[in-house]
C-alpha cells in the first residue's frame, strides 16, 4: 500500500500535529476524509501531499487532492486510493531494530531522525534544497544501515529510471565494446547506469528486447546494432514510438528520424578514402569480404570502397558475403583462396574483426600477408594494431561515438557533431609497383 504524508514544507512537524488534531492517530483514511482534514487545517498554498511507496516519493499540491479518488490515484500512484498519515519522529532507530529484510527509506529516516520526505530528498535528489547538516545525517544513516535505493520503485513513480539501455549486436566484438565504453563514460558523468542487451542482428529479437527494456523505463534507448535497412522495421518502429510517447528518447547509429536521434558514421565516405588510398599505393585488384547483402553498414562500406578503388584505377574481382565475425572472415578468405587469389591482390575485410579472420586463413594457406596478399580492415580496433603485420584500416572514434550517443539520449538540446574518420595505412598494405 502506498503511504502518504501531509506536511507544511516550512514547518513539517507543526503541520503533522495540526492535521492530527482533525484526524487523530495514524491510520488509513479515504481521499474524501483526507481532503476534509487538510482543508480543516486552514493551509492552502503551503501544504502538499507526498506520495511514498517505500523507496520513492513524489508531490502533489492540495488541488490534486481535491480531485476524485480515482482520478487522483491514476495521476500519482498505481496503488489503491487509500492514504496512511504518518508522523515524523526524532527518535533514532538502532540498526539491530530494523526489520528483517531489505532496509527501506523509512528505516533510514528513523535512524537519521528526519522526515521521510527529507530522507528521500537527501538521497534521491530533489529540486527542494536539503540543509547540509540533514543531508549528512541521512547519508550517514543510510551507510550504517546498508541502504540502497529501490530503482524499480523509483522508475514506477517517476515514469523513468536512471538507466540507459544499449542494444548491440555482439558484445564480444571490440567494435561494440568500444562504443559501450563511451556510453558508460558519459553515463557515469550523468549519474546513470547502463544496461546492455545483445540483438545478435536478429530483428525479431531486437523487438522483443526493446519491449522488455521499456518495462525498466530507461531514460534513453541506444540502438547500436547494424540493421538490414536504413528504415526501421514497422514492428520495431511501433515499440520505439510507444517508448518515445512515454517520455523516453531513442538514439540510433546512423540516420535519424522524427522519433529517433541519429549519430551518423560516414561508412561510405571512409571506405571510399581507403579504396582511393590503396589504389594510389599501386593495387589494381581487390577481393571484398562483406556481410550479407542488405546489412546497411556492410553495404555502405562495400559501395564506398568500390567507388574509391575504381576511381583510382582498381577493379573489384569478387565480393564474398558472410557476417561480421572472425569466423566469417576466415571462411570467406578460405573460399577466395580455393578459387584463386593472385599475388598483389588486396583483400578488404568489411571490419577489422573480419580482416583478422582472413589473416589467419592466409597464414594457414602458406600465403604471406603484405608482400604476397595485402589486407585491410575497417574500425581500428586495438587488436588490429597488435597483429603482424599491423593492419591497414579506417579509424572510427568508436568511444566518441558511444559518448555522443549517450548525450543524444540525455540532452534536450543535443546537436550532432561531425565524427572524423581517418585512413591508417600500415604494413599489411605496403606500396606496390602499379605495373606488377
Amino acid at each position: 500500500m502506498a503511504t502518504y504524508q501531509v506536511c507544511d514544507w516550512k514547518t513539517p512537524l507543526a503541520a503533522d500535529v495540526l492535521l492530527s488534531r482533525h484526524y487523530p492517530g495514524d491510520g488509513v483514511i479515504d481521499f474524501a476524509s483526507l481532503t476534509r482534514a487538510v482543508e480543516a487545517t486552514g493551509y492552502d498554498r503551503d501544504i502538499e501531499v507526498e506520495i511514498f511507496n517505500e523507496e520513492i516519493w513524489a508531490t502533489e499540491p492540495l488541488e490534486a487532492v481535491r480531485r476524485t479518488a480515482a482520478g487522483f490515484a491514476a495521476a500519482v500512484s498505481p496503488q489503491p486510493p487509500r492514504i496512511a498519515i504518518v508522523s515524523d519522529t526524532s527518535e533514532p532507530v538502532r540498526p539491530d531494530a530494523v526489520r528483517a529484510g531489505a532496509v527501506t527509506l523509512h528505516d533510514v529516516a528513523r535512524e537519521a531522525g528526519v522526515s521521510l520526505a527529507t530522507a528521500s530528498r537527501a538521497l534521491n535528489g530533489s529540486a527542494r534544497k536539503v540543509a547540509d547538516s540533514y543531508r549528512e545525517r541521512v547519508q550517514a544513516a543510510a551507510a550504517r544501515l546498508g541502504y540502497t535505493a529501490n530503482l524499480s520503485a523509483q522508475a514506477t513513480a517517476r515514469g523513468t529510471s536512471a538507466i540507459i539501455a544499449l542494444l548491440v549486436a555482439d558484445i564480444a566484438d571490440p567494435y561494440f565494446g568500444e562504443i559501450a565504453s563511451g556510453v558508460a563514460r558519459g553515463a557515469d558523468e550523468e549519474g546513470l547506469v547502463v544496461t546492455v542487451a545483445i540483438t545478435e542482428r536478429d530483428p525479431a529479437r531486437e523487438v522483443r528486447l526493446v519491449r522488455a527494456l521499456r518495462g525498466q523505463r530507461p531514460r534513453g534507448l541506444i540502438l547500436a546494432a547494424s540493421r538490414a535497412s536504413k528504415d526501421i522495421a514497422p514492428d520495431l518502429s511501433a515499440e520505439l514510438d510507444q517508448f518515445a510517447a512515454a517520455g523516453g528518447r531513442v538514439v540510433a547509429l546512423g540516420t535519424g528520424s522524427e522519433v529517433v536521434r541519429g549519430v551518423a558514421i560516414d561508412n561510405r565516405g571512409g571506405a571510399a578514402e581507403l579504396g582511393a588510398a590503396l589504389a594510389a599505393r599501386g593495387y589494381r585488384t581487390a577481393v571484398v569480404l562483406a556481410a550479407a547483402e542488405g546489412v546497411v553498414t556492410s553495404d555502405d562500406r562495400v559501395a564506398g570502397f568500390a567507388d574509391g578503388f575504381g576511381a583510382g584505377g582498381g577493379e573489384i574481382g569478387a565480393v564474398l558475403r558472410g557476417g561480421f565475425t572472425r569466423e566469417s572472415g576466415h571462411d570467406l578468405m578460405a573460399q577466395a583462396l580455393a578459387a584463386g587469389v593472385a599475388p598483389g591482390t588486396v583483400v578488404f575485410g568489411i571490419s577489422d574483426v573480419v580482416a583478422i579472420g582472413a589473416l589467419s586463413a592466409l597464414r594457414e594457406a602458406g600465403r604471406s600477408v603484405g608482400d604476397d596478399v595485402a589486407l585491410a580492415g575497417f574500425d581500428d580496433i586495438p587488436t588490429g594494431r597488435d597483429v603482424t603485420p599491423a593492419l591497414t584500416t579506417v579509424r572510427i572514434p568508436l568511444e566518441e561515438v558511444g559518448y555522443q550517443a549517450l548525450h543524444a539520449a540525455t540532452d534536450a538540446d543535443w546537436e550532432p557533431a561531425a565524427l572524423r574518420l581517418e585512413v591508417l595505412l600500415r604494413d599489411s598494405t605496403p606500396p606496390r609497383d602499379a605495373g606488377a
